[in-house]
């Protein structure tokens, strides 16, 4: 990336504008005569120099990192904290889920005050809240404080997720620069999921399990301090009656309870028969039909703004995002469980294990930047889609004592083919196809896929597993397997019956086509969606 980075720096310089009134910028007048292979292989303007760039890109790359590492090192550090703190064992499904419940609930809201304020005040204060909540996260001694300190750190994963998307959204413009920055962003993702089990594995064991929660909050100040010097503050004033407070409402309200009651229903007595659980889903029911209704028939600025469905495959995409991500997380959380309770691997091998994921990532992010421009993204898609039924399969069909090079190692690679393709493809699709006053919108629909994808199909893999429990550990995972090839499956018949998306090439953004055909149109709203859906 720096190499990269550098050998490009006298394009940049080569063919940068006057900044007065730069012509490829947002909203700015257009010159016919723009070369867009060009711009989207050169540094962008807002860059001083390339040291700036590289700090940018630390900064956002990194805030991915520390949501994943928050989210997978906990569920490591768990036993050892209950064993502190005598938390009762029986309640250890709260403090798992309720960073991803939160933050999987708020990102429309943040995306909206993403797109209202600008992306560097919400992510700069998304980081600082995080690496303060972490650090007194570090203190916990109760159950109350634990789900407290941990709902508290997934507002401020809510915060910076769409904004880092919304900063990468319009810093770059389409072509090669672009997917390789968006390719590395997916790829840190993994590498964060490995970085907070190992960290969490030495904290548990050889340091106080304190250390887990400050040693991120040390990484987030570091974070705090290049975001302060090297991500551009484009701030704006924003007007409070714009935002879709009946929206917001109702959006959270549904997605905490059905999240709620999906999670929950196998951790209960009586499963889907318990009256909490049962009273809890049909209010998220109510709660969605409401929302849906709100941003349809009310609101005059929704969360999710019709527009946005307008653009083409977009619908069948996020749904295949959805079963993509759900794939991912069963996947993660029963792999984990079975190699340590069914193939009684100890905590820091087990870890290593995972290796090849935050390997692979690195190495398919580095690839994206070369191929996302090339290959068509249905067919990247399908490959990813394949990667996800092979992950699970794998394990669905693994035997008692297998050869970790024969069955597990080429499951982690599938997964990292998986995850990382799918993502790079849906993030760069979705972030190109939106003006630049929806990137914090795009930002939410993208990450909200992957928390919700997880929360929602791992509820059901967990309903699976306990009705069959009576037949083995090892066989009640493996139930859980067979459903994430079920959704891998649905993945591949999305990208093939209902997905079409050509190369991530250099192009226009949709504003500067919509610009063009505003004369034609006379609407600029009408030009945007046809800038958004080009014949």
């Amino acid at each position: 990336m720096v190499a990269d980075i550098e050998s490009r720096a006298g394009i940049a310089s080569a063919n940068r504008p006057s900044t007065d009134n730069p012509p490829h910028s947002y909203g700015s007048p257009l010159d016919s005569s723009i070369d867009t292979e060009k711009l989207g292989r050169s540094r962008p303007d807002v860059f001083a120099n390339g040291w700036m760039e590289i700090g940018f890109c630390v900064s956002v790359l990194g805030s991915m990192m520390m949501a994943e590492f928050l989210i997978s090192g906990f569920s490591v550090l768990l036993p050892v904290l209950i064993e502190d703190t005598g938390i009762d064992p029986n309640q250890r499904t709260w403090p798992v889920t309720v960073f991803s419940l939160v933050t999987g609930s708020l990102l429309l809201p943040f995306g909206r005050l993403t797109d209202m304020f600008g992306g560097f005040s919400i992510y700069f204060g998304g980081i600082a809240w995080l690496m303060v909540w972490a650090l007194i996260g570090g203190f916990s001694r109760t159950l109350p404080m634990v789900l407290a300190t941990r709902a508290l750190q997934g507002v401020g994963a809510a915060a910076f997720l769409p904004a880092g998307t919304t900063l990468l959204g319009t810093t770059y413009r389409p072509g090669p620069r672009k997917n390789t920055v968006f390719s590395l962003y997916g790829g840190c993702a993994p590498l964060g999921f490995f970085s907070g089990i190992i960290i969490a594995g030495v904290a548990g064991e050889f340091l106080y399990w304190g250390w887990f929660f400050w040693i991120a909050s040390i990484l987030l100040a570091a974070l705090c301090t290049i975001t302060y010097f090297c991500v551009p503050r484009e701030l704006k004033r924003g007007d409070w009656s714009s935002m879709d407070w009946w929206g917001c409402l109702t959006s959270v309200s549904s997605l905490s309870l059905l999240t709620y009651a999906i999670t929950d229903a196998s951790h209960v007595e009586g499963h889907w028969a318990s009256p909490q659980i049962i009273v809890t889903f049909i209010l998220g029911i109510i709660a969605l039909v409401a929302f849906i209704y709100v941003e349809g028939w009310v609101a005059e600025r929704p969360l999710l703004p019709p527009s946005l469905f307008a653009i083409k495959y977009i619908g069948p995409l996020f749904l295949a995002l959805f079963f993509a991500c759900g794939t991912f997380g069963i996947y993660l959380f029963y792999a984990s469980f079975y190699i340590q309770t069914v193939l009684e691997i100890p905590p820091l091998i087990a870890a290593v294990w995972f290796a090849p994921m935050a390997a692979g990532g690195i190495i398919i992010a580095l690839l994206g930047g070369l191929t996302l421009h090339r290959l068509p993204g249905t067919i990247l898609f399908l490959v990813s889609g394949v990667g996800y039924v092979l992950c699970a399969l794998l394990f669905a069909l693994m035997p008692e004592n297998p050869n970790y090079w024969a069955w597990v190692f080429p499951a982690m690679v599938c997964t990292t083919i998986g995850i990382d393709i799918s993502f790079n493809v849906g993030s760069i699709f979705i972030t190109t196809s939106v003006p630049k006053d929806q990137q914090g919108l795009a930002g939410a629909c993208i990450n909200g896929l992957v928390f919700l994808g997880i929360s929602f199909f791992l509820g059901w893999a967990d309903f699976a597993v306990a009705s069959n429990s009576s037949d083995g550990l090892g066989q009640s995972y493996k139930v859980a397997f067979w459903f994430a090839v079920g959704c891998g499956a649905m993945v591949i018949i999305l990208v093939l019956g209902f997905i079409r998306i050509g190369r991530a090439k250099s192009d226009l953004t949709v504003d500067e086509k919509a610009q063009q055909r505003e004369p034609a149109y006379g609407d600029s709203e009408q030009a945007r969606q046809e800038a958004a859906n080009p014949a």
